[in-house]
């Protein structure tokens, strides 16, 4: 099985470290290629980024579709081309914010994202809104910390603990999903510090979520209705 991982960012990212971070549970069978755009923001963290990166996004997908990939990822919280490229292609599409809330909610009632800065929150808002799960996402906060600016692991870790307590605290959030595909080889850690707290809840992070999903859906034979993701029409 061959899943395409679509980098939807102009910038450079996707580190090795990140892509064994990524791949850890794939079968062994399975093959997990990396793209990316080279235009558009170096980075998502708002609907204008979104905007601007989804066409060069889609493209790549459905280019990936006629080399022969099983499922496509693109990698970044904010979906960024999804629907579009469900439209045109008969594969199976993710980006990083769905598949990780509805694994989050097999876990647990009261979700809470923690995702990079406050400029997405209103992003995300309207994709829990669309994909029908406002009674279920209870809290969105930030660690303010930019998406080029999430290698400082320590400080990074600090910051998800602290915000998750306070969402846990304050908003009876009972499981958490990281709210950015770049938040990698952090869950275990923050899942620690919270236990270390007293607080006992699944920490769910969005690029193991979603390939995971998307392997599961290749190997099932599954592809998105077109019922809801009707082909363009020519013009």
């Amino acid at each position: 099985m061959k899943i395409l991982n679509v980098v939807p960012v102009n910038s450079d990212v996707y580190t090795p470290e990140i892509d064994n971070y990524v791949r850890m549970y794939l079968g062994e069978d399975t093959v997990l290629d990396t793209v990316r755009i080279h235009n558009g923001s170096p980075s998502i963290e708002c609907e204008f980024d979104e905007m601007t990166n989804s066409p060069y996004v889609v493209d790549l997908v459905i280019k990936g579709e006629k080399e022969g990939y099983d499922a496509a990822f693109v990698n970044c919280f904010g979906d960024p081309g999804v629907a579009a490229a469900r439209e045109c292609v008969d594969i199976p599409v993710f980006g990083g914010f769905e598949p990780a809330m509805l694994i989050a909610m097999g876990l647990a009632d009261r979700i809470g994202v923690v995702t990079v800065l406050p400029n997405v929150i209103p992003m995300l808002q309207r994709h829990s809104s669309s994909h029908h799960l406002d009674k279920r996402l209870v809290s969105i906060r930030d660690v303010g910390i930019p998406v080029l600016a999430l290698d400082n692991h320590e400080k990074l870790c600090k910051a998800l603990i602290d915000e998750s307590v306070k969402a846990i605290k304050e908003d009876g959030v009972q499981a958490i999903v990281l709210g950015c595909t770049g938040m990698v080889d952090v869950a275990e850690d923050v899942k620690s510090g919270l236990y270390d707290l007293g607080y006992d809840v699944p920490i769910v992070e969005a690029a193991h979520s979603a390939v995971m999903m998307l392997e599961m859906y290749a190997k099932m034979g599954l592809k998105h209705s077109r019922l809801t993701y009707l082909k363009p029409t020519e013009k």
